[in-house]
């Protein structure tokens, strides 16, 4: 297996577990949302003023269930793309990032500067994110540099899975 493909599969293998990471932090946010319980923090005061402010839905649906879909888009994709050795879906996942990442910033702004309040659930998000993010930059950028995309399996993997 050359270098290329193993940094690929890592990359691949990242994007899965901070997906997963980032799922079960925003589901449970959601979870509690629909719920209706508040979200309390054992260090930080300011959970219960940052899941209740007017930024925490979008109309009924709770931020927290669009970035569980993010996130669980993510995982996903990603496994789909270990699965057949699609560079190509990991690339687009890559560019998918970005959304992630900048709805992060708008987040973390509003909880600084407007709600005044840290959730560390949603910090926990944002760092997830930003992670995510910089893995997806980093695929982006050797995906410019590369003649063509790599294949994740080699024919050898598919003749060892029969």
């Amino acid at each position: 297996m050359t270098q290329q493909i193993k940094i690929f599969k890592f990359i691949a293998f990242a994007f899965i577990l901070l997906s997963l990471i980032g799922f079960f932090d925003a589901a449970y946010l959601a979870i509690e949302h629909f719920r209706g319980a508040p979200v309390t923090c054992s260090v930080f005061e300011g959970c219960e003023k940052v899941t209740t402010s007017s930024y925490a839905a979008v109309g009924p649906i709770p931020v927290a269930l669009l970035g569980a879909m993010y996130y669980i888009i993510i995982f996903f994709l990603a496994v789909v793309s270990l699965e057949t050795g699609s560079w190509r879906i990991i690339y687009a996942v890559s560019w998918f990032t970005i959304i992630g990442f900048l709805a992060s910033l708008w987040f973390m702004y509003l909880q600084l500067f407007v709600i005044k309040a840290i959730c560390p659930y949603c910090v926990a998000s944002a760092i997830t994110s930003t992670l995510l993010f910089i893995a997806g930059i980093y695929v982006i950028i050797q995906n410019k540099n590369l003649n063509a995309p790599p294949k994740l399996k080699t024919t050898a993997d598919n003749q060892n899975a029969k």
